[in-house]
Parts: structure tokens; sequence; C-alpha cells
């Protein structure tokens, strides 16, 4: 009894695997993990709903060796909605560079030129969020103050008036404010 009651639930979870679309999607950014499973959890995304948010990237990374912590919780939450089945038309996800984090959007040489010749570790994880569909915004007036060439900029990127304007436009769109 107890090894038939074994085998139905076996075959149970595997049934349950193969027919969730979660575990058969491929992640929209490869080499970052969406959020971890919790059982029982109440709130999670639904595959229904379109998900329109920008992340508001003011903040530096703690050194300019690391890529931007905002980039990863990107994502790591584009690879979440994805992970549990939300479709891609309905993942519209945006970023807004501004202030400490303006730097991210250089191409490599300028970056190398302020950064003891460091290359960018932002190049690659935007470019893979570019591909999975993430649009990136940088404020022209961080742009101007940090005395940034518009040639300099990263070609994922659309230099925007200021961040206040993106920010408030994307709001009246519908879009839901994560930082800042």
């Amino acid at each position: 009894m107890r090894v038939r009651w074994m085998s139905a639930a076996a075959v149970s979870v595997m049934c349950l695997a193969a027919a969730s679309p979660a575990r058969s999607q491929e992640l929209p950014v490869p080499g970052v993990d969406a959020a971890r499973d919790v059982p029982n959890a109440k709130e999670i995304p639904d595959a229904k709903t379109d998900y329109k948010v920008l992340f508001d990237a003011a903040q530096a990374p703690a050194k300019s060796t690391d890529v931007n912590p905002m980039l990863t919780a990107v994502a790591r939450y584009l690879n979440t909605l994805a992970k549990v089945g939300v479709p891609a038309e309905h993942r519209k996800i945006a970023v807004i560079f501004h202030q400490g984090a303006t730097p991210a959007i250089l191409k490599s040489d300028e970056f190398k030129k302020r950064n003891n010749g460091q290359d960018n570790p932002n190049i690659a994880i935007i470019q893979a969020l570019k591909k999975a569909g993430v649009e990136f915004h940088v404020c022209g007036q961080a742009v101007l103050g940090s005395k940034i060439d518009p040639k300099d900029i990263q070609p994922e990127i659309q230099l925007d008036l200021w961040a206040l304007t993106t920010i408030v436009n994307m709001e009246l769109r519908g879009y839901v404010r994560i930082g800042g």
C-alpha cells in the first residue's frame, strides 16, 4: 500500500511539473536566477496581468567594477515573471538611469577612460535585458552634468530630456515605479 501511494505521488509530481509553463519556459536573461519558490505563497505574478514596471536606477554600485544592483533586480524580476508563466507580451519593463547610476550607460571605451581602464561591467546584462524586451532610458540632465557625449552612450539606451519627465510620463501611462 505504501509503495502504491509513493508511486502515485511521484507520478502526480511529474505530471504537475510537466504541465507547468513555469518549468518549461526558458528564462529570458541567462545567468540570473528567478526568485526562489515559496510554498503556499499567496501573492504571485498572474499570467493574465500586464506588468508595466519602471525601475528607477539612481544609485551607483559600491564599486565601479560591480554590475549596478538595480540591473540585477530587473533581470531577476523579469526571469521570475517568465518562470511563473507570464507571457512576454504581458512583461513591459523599463529602466531609467540618472544620478549616480548614470555611468552604467557608457560604452566601454569611455567607461575605461573614466575608471582606470576597467571595462563597463553593465554592458552584458543591459544587452541581455534589451534582447528580452526591456527598454532603457537615461536622464539628459545627468548626461550633461556628467559631461557625457551622446556618442558615448550605449546604443540600447534612449536619451531623454530629464529623469523626472520620463518617470512622470511612464507613470501616467500606467507604469509602476520601483526604486529611486
